[in-house]
């Protein structure tokens, strides 16, 4: 793990670094590194791009931990309106196998914190985006979030996938209750997009250590694999990304079967490798103003995107 995670997520609650960094013109240029721009159109660009080189897109529409009505109905207005872009969108350079365009919703953001019926309210608003997903040709993953969140968002997701069956479900490998979650959802046939975990979670819950998430996520994706489940493999980790390869082969998976998973702005090279070499690869991509948390836990990913972070802010 990077040493400095626990500093980096702690800073994603600080509103004192928050404002120091949303203020910085250095910081904005940096972001759009990692989120192509705040607005839909700045998102449609990059995601014709991304689909002109091969690769498929989920697009994040980013905010959660809505606590306000009108500001998740505001939520489902606009992943409505970016599904009718996206659908408009030219694919015909994606590989088959599965649906090139893709929204990824966060169900805090959908009103599942709205109080008691909160669950109920994000159920509801994932249904109606799922409709109008089916009608464009657009599939939606529910995202993960800290593991308070998980069985909401589980029980969520049974109610209506079966009536979306491409429904995607994210898991995070750190959380000791995944490999359970990955075995149910295989037995189901579910999209899973398994991903190590991005949140500070306590030691209760999640693994801490590196290697032990890694381990994690191995036994984790094997049950992928070998179960009914169309696993997406979310992972910058060279090692992971070459033992999904060896499982893939081993279990007679083919690029139709599951796909690579990674984020706008991050190992650009090895998703192009990717998709040259004829494999299905999917970018993540976030738009929107509340860009602040997703960033930070980029940071808190990888020491190689603080270091880089870092030397813009030393060069202003």
């Amino acid at each position: 793990m990077n040493p400095l995670r626990p500093a980096i997520l702690a800073a994603a609650g600080s509103d004192r670094v928050k404002r120091t960094l949303t203020t910085s013109p250095v910081t904005a240029s940096m972001v759009r590194r990692f989120v192509p721009g705040e607005t839909r159109t700045q998102l449609v660009a990059a995601a014709r791009e991304l689909l002109a080189s091969g690769r498929a897109v989920s697009v994040d529409f980013l905010g959660e931990y809505t606590t306000d009505r009108g500001q998740a109905d505001a939520a489902v207005a606009e992943y409505l309106a970016l599904i009718n872009e996206l659908a408009a969108l030219d694919t015909s350079t994606v590989p088959a196998g599965a649906a090139p365009l893709e929204v990824s919703v966060k169900l805090s953001a959908l009103g599942q914190w709205l109080g008691a019926d909160g669950p109920a309210i994000a159920a509801e608003n994932l249904r109606v985006l799922c409709t109008k997903a089916a009608e464009a040709g657009v599939w939606v993953t529910v995202d993960a979030e800290d593991h308070t969140t998980t069985a909401a968002t589980l029980a969520a997701i049974r109610q209506v996938r079966p009536d979306y069956p491409w429904l995607g479900t994210v898991v995070q490998a750190y959380l000791y209750r995944s490999e359970d979650d990955c075995r149910d959802l295989a037995d189901a046939g579910a999209r899973v997009r398994l991903c190590k975990g991005a949140y500070k979670e306590p030691d209760t819950v999640a693994h801490q250590r590196r290697a032990e998430v890694d381990s994690a996520y191995l036994r984790c994706l094997r049950v992928l694999m070998h179960g009914a489940a169309r696993p997406l493999v979310a992972s910058h980790d060279p090692a992971l990304i070459a033992a999904a390869a060896g499982l893939a082969a081993r279990t007679g998976r083919g690029p139709g079967e599951f796909e690579y998973q990674m984020l706008y702005g991050i190992r650009d090279d090895e998703q192009l490798r990717l998709a040259g070499q004829g494999d299905f690869v999917r970018v993540y991509v976030p738009y929107g103003t509340q860009w602040y948390g997703y960033l930070m836990r980029r940071l808190a990913e990888r020491p190689a995107n603080l270091a880089f972070f870092a030397r813009a802010l030393v060069g202003r």
